[in-house]
């Protein structure tokens, strides 16, 4: 069995303060996927983490203290499962961005995709639309190009596919969706975007399991949200169909602390 798990941590050396450990520790996921690690390459050997048993790979931002990704592989899932390759961004090398410039490779260190012997391992943090949904557009454009990627990568070997994809599908997925309609996070353009990605025979795998489960992964810090439940489900492992039959458990770590958003985790059967 293999154990992956996502958290968007929303600032690692805050939420190693908050007991990051303490949840490695418990879960011990063969792999994790982490999203708004908001710290810069040249400020990772002074910040001093570690992340005792677990190899890291990085995916920065250019901007200090701002988006950025990582993943964890444990030391032991390694020596049976060795990294065949890592490549940050995707195949697309430029996007464009609202104020008319044009973004080179993957400079908000938003994709990183880890390939296996018998599958790739996809993390991603999505970007948010904004309140005036000025990066909507945006927003679009990168679904296009990281579902392309993924597609392709298909081509080879099946695909798990997680991170903070910062979109509720459907109504059942945030608390309040009628106040919510052409709000970020619940526009028509982004679920509609969502919707036709996993018609392409991908697999939501918390709702694959758990079709009528009213669950969230994140809450505002305004308004006693979490203490109150009224959330959003904007987290997600996605795997190719092909591996339906390897799925056993998706959960929502609803109970874990740290952050602004709470852990996922999707167990498989070894591939």
């Amino acid at each position: 069995m293999i154990t992956l798990m996502s958290w968007n941590v929303n600032g690692i050396r805050a939420c190693l303060r908050n007991g990051f450990l303490d949840v490695l520790k418990k879960y011990q996921p063969d792999i994790i996927g982490l999203q708004e690690v908001k710290i810069a390459e040249k400020d990772r050997g002074k910040a001093e983490l570690d992340f005792p048993n677990y190899v890291e790979y990085w995916h920065s931002a250019e901007r200090p203290g701002y988006a950025g990704t990582a993943i964890l592989i444990n030391e032991k899932f390694l020596k049976t499962n060795p990294v065949l390759s890592v490549v940050n961004g995707t195949n697309h090398n430029k996007f464009s961005d609202p104020d008319g410039s044009a973004l080179d490779g993957d400079p908000e260190g938003r994709v990183q995709t880890i390939e296996f012997k018998k599958f790739y391992f996809i993390n991603s943090y999505f970007p948010n639309t904004r309140r005036d949904l000025s990066r909507l557009d945006f927003k679009i454009e990168f679904n296009n190009k990281i579902f392309s990627h993924i597609k392709k990568l298909e081509q080879v070997k099946p695909v798990i596919f997680t991170g903070d994809f910062n979109v509720a599908h459907t109504e059942i997925d945030l608390a309040n969706p009628k106040e919510n309609k052409q709000n970020a996070g619940f526009t028509i353009e982004e679920r509609t975007s969502f919707d036709k990605f996993l018609k392409t025979e991908m697999i939501d795998t918390f709702r694959h399991l758990n079709p009528k489960k009213i669950q969230y992964s994140w809450w505002t810090y305004r308004f006693g949200a979490r203490r109150r439940n009224i959330g959003w489900r904007i987290d997600y492992f996605v795997t190719s169909k092909k591996l339906q039959n390897n799925i056993l458990k998706a959960e929502i770590l609803d109970s874990v602390m740290g952050s602004d958003h709470c852990p996922i985790q999707l167990k498989v059967e070894s591939l």
